[in-house]
């Protein structure tokens, strides 16, 4: 079954992996601006990693018939130091007319600290100004549900804020109703020690249906897997749930979501919707689908 992982750092992923990926049907992949691992010392690392983002990594992605696309942000773990995310804000509209970006993203929580939420809300009005999809990083274990609840009440302060644009990620059994009813956009994140097991993940389905749900892997530096979508494609079918339900989840409802900002490459689509069509056991190379 042929799939989208919507957040998924490829930067941390080696070559190998994309080609694992596409084998395993994968057409795209979305990439949120990220820690690196340690925290980066002046504003002139993050430009350097947006230019990786939006030049190089597409390049790599190509090369195994996966269209390649980004996030960028100054992200929660390195938002506590304000002067300098604001440094970082002010390179990014630079980049936001770039093909292959997709809004401002993944921003969030970290600790749930004052400069998180500072850094965050300026982030959230760059956004705004800008007209650009959201991409929001909950904050892990303990500090989850206070911080999601942080997240949507200072979401609800900004009128400008339209939730069918933003997407809120790593949601969690004690997260996902509150951000679903606020008519937000939730994914979970399949990680093999914390977050969500693809388990979990079917389990929630299950709950609370298909409509705006995603899944992903986040693939990052930390003990994580690459192929996490499509061991919940497997847990899905074990479960017996339909082929069509389970597509809703894994492509249509990432290309529903993307479809919204204005970079999208509706042509790509088209002919990656024909092609497949045409010949479902086609992967996207073989098809010879452009990226």
């Amino acid at each position: 079954m042929y799939y989208i992982d919507p957040h998924i750092h490829m930067i941390s992923r080696i070559t190998d992996d994309y080609e694992r990926l596409a084998q395993c049907g994968c057409l795209a992949v979305s990439e949120p601006a990220f820690w690196a691992g340690f925290d980066r010392a002046s504003a002139y690392g993050f430009l350097d990693y947006f230019r990786h983002l939006v030049e190089f990594e597409p390049k790599r992605a190509a090369q195994y018939g996966i269209r390649h696309f980004c996030w960028l942000c100054i992200n929660a773990k390195e938002a506590e130091n304000v002067s300098l995310a604001r440094e970082v804000i002010s390179l990014i509209p630079q980049f936001l007319e770039r093909p292959n970006v997709l809004g401002i993203g993944e921003i969030g929580l970290n600790k749930n600290t004052r400069n998180d939420a500072v850094v965050f809300l300026e982030q959230v009005d760059l956004a705004a100004r800008y007209d650009e999809l959201v991409l929001i990083h909950t904050p892990h274990l303990e500090d989850k549900y206070m911080g999601t609840r942080m997240i949507l009440d200072m979401l609800k302060s900004d009128s400008r804020v339209r939730p069918e644009r933003v997407l809120i990620d790593h949601v969690e059994e004690h997260t996902i109703r509150h951000a679903l009813e606020a008519g937000y956009w939730c994914a979970m994140t399949l990680y093999p020690t914390t977050k969500c097991t693809p388990p979990r993940a079917a389990d929630m389905i299950e709950m609370y249906g298909t409509e705006r749900i995603l899944v992903n892997s986040a693939g990052d530096w930390g003990p994580s897997d690459p192929l996490a979508v499509p061991k919940f494609i497997q847990e899905m079918k074990r479960r017996g749930h339909s082929e069509a339900v389970i597509r809703r989840v894994v492509l249509e409802n990432p290309l529903r979501f993307f479809r919204q900002c204005r970079r999208w490459p509706r042509e790509w689509e088209e002919a990656l919707n024909g092609q497949l069509t045409a010949d479902p056991n086609q992967t996207p190379a073989a098809a010879g689908l452009t990226v």
